[in-house]
């Protein structure tokens, strides 16, 4: 399972890249040049998804949580802005969503 959330983290790290590059081209006058490496981490994002062997849409709905957790470590690390209290709560009871959903599956015998 640790190996699952590392995955997911690293997911969700090249989605978010994939995803900031361009913004930086758009909204603050960067490089062009930064969507190639946006586009290949988004090939990276979408070829980390497929690593999974447990049903696409249980895949996708934990990704989306360990995503959202990511992202808030996004705005502080990257975005230098401090997460709120709500931000922080909000991550944790995702968390324990995705717990929910990968221990629930390994009582059943299934691994993500």
């Amino acid at each position: 399972m640790v190996k699952t959330i590392f995955l997911f983290m690293a997911t969700a790290i090249a989605e978010i890249l994939g995803c900031y590059l361009p913004m930086l081209w758009l909204n603050h006058g960067k490089s062009i040049w930064l969507l190639l490496p946006a586009a290949i981490s988004l090939i990276i994002f979408s070829w980390l998804l497929t690593l999974h062997p447990e049903a696409s849409g249980r895949v996708y709905a934990a990704y989306g949580g360990i995503y959202i957790s990511v992202a808030i470590i996004w705005l502080y690390f990257v975005d230098k802005v401090v997460p709120s209290i709500w931000d922080i709560t909000g991550s944790l009871i995702i968390i324990c969503g995705v717990m929910v959903i990968v221990l629930g599956n390994n009582f059943d015998n299934k691994v993500l």
